[in-house]
């Protein structure tokens, strides 16, 4: 569905008929859950919702000032192509429409024309006195089957009533952030005058690394469970060999696949994809100590063509990055059938792990 007919589209839905039919929880944090689906009735219209439903009673507040943030912001930018468009929200939650494009991670866009557009994008927001805060992160930045920009989790974005300094500060961080995702996929791009935007950054983000960036990192690692990568050592070659035996040792066990996640604060943890009819319980008793955090048990394991696991698209599936698995099965439709039943039955529901994120 291209720019126009999502923008007619929705404009044609109402708060009488936005009844979501969940497909696949994208996201679990403690001030939401995201899930991708499609209004009732109209399974060609993907949207996607962020529920707040589930929220432990001592976030809800926090979270439904969050959403009520993204909600107000998604109204401003109502009309701005490459922005997604906001069709309902209340106490429960709000409801979008799905941007299709590209991560910009894996699209690692070279084309001059993906940035001019990038930058016209920001330039109407900022028009709409919105600015969206949170674009340092690549997979908030999507390109368009038709190699357009755009952008999405407007959650922390701001709706500036006034245009002072703030929000001149706030703009020009958009930017600024916009030119180091061009600088890590198109350094050769990149302008003399914005080699120097990029090595001035301003008093407001000084500041903020030197104190705010500690209090956002305890709350988005602890509290949200959100993770950055940092302390993932190896325990798959430490631990992984015992494991693997013991759990072979059991007839009722066909193979075992060993990955690791990242656990904020804590380092890595061990993720076990492990092929057979015993329930997770008894599999996890058959492990040596120190015993995996996750294990998942599976009908069947994706396998290459020499009949070895396919360690890269269950990685995937234990770092929960769907964006990535869903490019691998288009790539590779024959996985699509083995891949999908373990996607839904995956047990790690964290923002994916992205290392770029610690780019200041």
């Amino acid at each position: 569905m291209d720019t126009t007919d999502r923008k007619e589209k929705s404009g044609s839905v109402s708060s009488a008929n936005t009844r979501f039919v969940p497909m696949t929880l994208q996201k679990r944090d403690i001030f939401s859950e995201t899930y991708s689906g499609h209004l009732e009735g109209q399974p060609e219209y993907a949207v996607v919702r962020r529920s707040l439903e589930n929220v432990p009673f001592y976030a809800r507040t926090l979270a439904r000032w969050l959403a009520r943030r993204e909600a107000r912001a998604l109204a401003a930018v109502k009309g701005i192509e490459g922005c997604p468009t906001l069709i309902h929200a209340d106490r429960r939650g709000l409801l979008r429409d799905w941007t299709v494009g590209t991560p910009l991670q894996l699209a690692q866009p070279r084309d001059a024309a993906f940035y001019t557009d990038a930058r016209r994008l920001l330039r109407e927001m900022r028009r709409a006195g919105v600015t969206h805060n949170d674009i340092a992160k690549p997979q908030n930045w999507l390109m368009t089957p038709t190699g357009h920009a755009a952008v999405i989790d407007f959650q922390l974005a701001t709706v500036h009533h006034r245009r002072g300094r703030l929000f001149r500060v706030m703009a020009r961080e958009d930017l600024r952030h916009l030119l180091k995702q061009k600088r890590a996929y198109a350094p050769g791009l990149l302008t003399p005058s914005q080699h120097r935007m990029l090595a001035q950054k301003s008093l407001f983000a000084q500041i903020w690394m030197m104190t705010g960036k500690s209090l956002y990192n305890f709350i988005t690692r602890r509290l949200m469970n959100w993770s950055d990568g940092e302390g993932t050592e190896d325990r798959v070659e430490r631990d992984g060999p015992a494991i693997r035996a013991a759990l072979l040792a059991n007839r009722a066990v066909k193979d075992v696949a060993i990955c690791t996640f990242a656990r904020p604060a804590k380092g890595a943890g061990v993720y076990l994809f492990v092929e057979s009819a015993l329930p997770e319980d008894e599999l996890s008793a058959l492990c040596p100590a120190p015993r995996p955090e996750l294990i998942q048990r599976v009908d069947k394991l994706p396998r290459d063509a020499k009949g070895a696991p396919r360690l890269d698209a269950l990685q995937l599936v234990a770092s929960n990055r769907l964006d990535e698995l869903v490019q691998l099965q288009e790539n590779a439709p024959e996985l699509a059938s083995v891949l999908s039943p373990i996607i839904d039955g995956r047990l790690n529901f964290t923002d994916r792990d992205r290392p770029e994120q610690r780019a200041s």
